[in-house]
């Protein structure tokens, strides 16, 4: 086919994908087989060689994030039943005093959102907010709207999350230097939302009214079902310590960046390097962090074996359907590969002119802004452009600076087709209006602050 079909049919799949997803609510797994199927199909590729080429695409993806997203989630998991978040929340307000509590909440949307998904993540922390609001008397976004940006910043831009490992896979970048640039420039992404969040909320914002009795009224004292931490927390009596929960979210950053470091500047065939490259290896990292979670907080407190495993296993029913979706989108990727779509798409792409970062974090804000999910934009436009960026000579670093452009992307335009936006401004009080000028506002201002961050570090690189 020509590529002015080529496209055509990418066009249409692409318009499919969306009109499935948000106008017929289709699952977004389902979508993207489907879609993959009618345009492998329509695109040339002949019936026999259909199921080979949707078993590859799966297969590929899979067999690089199946493992480290299950990991982190179970880590995530221990942390959470354990009474480590709430341990790392209170032990940060307490370090930076009543006056800064927003930056110390910030702070703990931060290191918690590192091992454990945006929306659980919320769920743990938000009665933490609800209950310092109510002893200062502080309107309850002061300290929500910082605290969920923080947490969403982490879901777009670092692994293991779903959409950062399957960008990164996609695209082929080292997660060790994602992470190398990703956290200082989420770092400071996140410290830019909330200065400008601590602006936002000098306005205060009506909250409806059963949030209101709930963090300000007689009821607010017994915890919500909906808003209280899912599961039973066995350590809420006993609590991990700071250092133990911080040092159990760092373990697997370090052993990534030291594999990284290793490679890149030890010496082939030296013992060293060899030890460094496995363990810094993301899925045997996180194997370590999850062995090191289960035995601090789980055996050496007193958890049977036959509970830790429970624990961990009641992590992957939640993270079952983001594992298909992220396999799903390589099996488009590879679609896209085996029809020449993506040769063609790239050929369109480098004729704009628009510099590579640029280029993928316009492609995965628009996707993220016209059907909702991180997840799917950012492994949408990583098959998209994964063509465009092999003609390339791009280094490791650089592969990594544009993998940060796309979580950039993926971290704008948070609004009503988004399931995040309604749980945030459902648990905080807020009405739509209210939410599209807050939240809406304050994640993409820092998506287009963490795009310019990348832009500079690409300078350097």
């Amino acid at each position: 086919m020509s590529h002015g079909a080529l496209l055509t049919v990418a066009a249409v799949g692409v318009a499919l994908l969306l009109l499935m997803i948000i106008k017929a609510k289709i699952q977004p797994f389902v979508a993207l087989v489907v879609v993959s199927i009618g345009v492998a199909l329509t695109a040339g590729v002949p019936a026999a060689e259909l199921v080979a080429t949707i078993e590859e695409g799966m297969g590929s993806t899979l067999g690089h994030i199946a493992t480290i997203i299950a990991l982190g989630a179970m880590i995530g998991r221990i942390i959470e039943l354990s009474g480590g978040a709430a341990s790392l929340a209170h032990s940060l307000m307490n370090r930076f005093g009543e006056r800064r509590t927003p930056l110390a909440l910030t702070a703990a949307g931060f290191l918690l959102g590192i091992p454990v998904f945006f929306e659980v993540g919320l769920i743990i922390l938000m009665p933490i907010a609800y209950g310092v609001a109510r002893a200062s008397r502080k309107p309850l976004l002061v300290y929500a709207l910082p605290m969920g940006a923080a947490m969403l910043t982490v879901h777009a831009f670092l692994p293991p999350h779903p959409g950062a490992v399957a960008a990164a896979t996609t695209i082929g970048a080292d997660q060790g230097w994602v992470l190398l640039f990703g956290i200082p420039v989420t770092a400071v992404v996140i410290l830019l939302g909330y200065l400008l969040a601590k602006r936002m909320t000098r306005r205060e914002y009506p909250m409806t009214a059963d949030v209101y009795a709930k963090v300000f009224g007689e009821e607010a004292d017994s915890a919500d079902s909906e808003t209280a931490p899912k599961g039973p927390v066995e350590g809420a009596e006993n609590p991990p310590s700071f250092g133990m929960v911080v040092s159990l979210i760092v373990t697997p950053i370090v052993l990534i960046l030291l594999g990284t470091i290793g490679t890149n500047f030890l010496s082939e065939g030296s013992t060293l390097r060899a030890v460094l490259t496995v363990l810094g290896a993301p899925m045997v990292a996180l194997l370590v962090a999850a062995a090191l979670a289960a035995y601090f907080l789980g055996a050496r407190r007193g958890w049977s074996s036959a509970r830790i495993s429970e624990v961990m296993g009641s992590a992957l029913p939640g993270v079952a359907m983001v594992i298909l979706v992220a396999g799903a989108g390589g099996v488009f990727g590879k679609v896209l590969v085996k029809t020449g779509i993506g040769d063609a798409v790239a050929d369109v792409l480098d004729r704009t002119g628009l510099p590579l970062l640029a280029l993928a974090f316009a492609m995965t804000m628009l996707l993220r802004a016209v059907q909702g999910s991180t997840t799917v934009a950012l492994v949408t436009t990583a098959g998209l452009i994964t063509p465009l960026l092999q003609r390339t000579d791009l280094s490791p670093q650089q592969l990594a600076l544009v993998c940060l452009a796309m979580g950039a992307g993926g971290l704008s335009v948070s609004h009503i087709n988004d399931a995040g936006y309604w749980m945030f401004t459902r648990l905080v009080g807020l009405e739509v209006g209210d939410g599209l000028r807050t939240w809406t506002v304050l994640t993409t201002a820092m998506g287009v602050a963490g795009f310019l961050l990348t832009s500079l570090l690409w300078l350097v690189v």
